[in-house]
């Protein structure tokens, strides 16, 4: 199991030879690259607005338990062999990756279910704060993101 926390971006690539590398002979991999995407809706889908970067931000220690007891809870859930989570924290620009997660197991769907289950859990019971940066006609504002309902829906299937 890899967990990091971190400021700097990371290599896709990198992090994927790592994985297959952990894995021994396994025959599925799965990953999930998360971008700062560049517009956002409320929940009522009328006000859309650009965004100009993300700020995270964490509980040193607090967050890296949470991360290992999720990814220890996905292990009981399913087969999996080797685990990925990375996460950053900071200043996030346009278009740059947020989090990678991968999962190896011997069976496609067990992977692809791990790797759903542990992005579920990141996007809605994860300790991380998350402020949007935002251009509104032509102005900067900021304001803190709670989860999303569809996020917090899409929960509960794993319960």
């Amino acid at each position: 199991m890899k967990i990091s926390i971190q400021n700097p971006d990371f290599s896709l690539q990198d992090e994927y030879d790592q994985l297959k590398n952990r894995s021994g002979s396994q025959g599925a991999v799965v990953t999930f690259v998360g971008l700062v995407r560049d517009m956002i809706q409320d929940e009522s889908n009328k006000n859309q607005q650009s965004i100009v970067a993300l700020e995270l931000e964490h509980y040193p220690n607090m967050t890296e338990k949470y991360l290992h007891k999720i990814v220890t809870e996905a292990n009981k859930r399913w087969e999996i062999g080797a685990a990925t989570i990375i996460h950053r924290i900071g200043k996030i620009l346009l278009d740059e990756q947020i989090v990678f997660v991968g999962i190896t197991s011997s069976h496609r769907q067990q992977a692809f279910e791990a790797c759903w289950f542990l992005m579920d859990k990141l996007k809605t019971e994860a300790p991380f704060w998350k402020k949007e940066i935002v251009q509104i006609d032509g102005q900067i504002q900021e304001h803190w993101v709670e989860a999303k309902l569809t996020d917090q829906d899409a929960m509960k299937k794993w319960h």
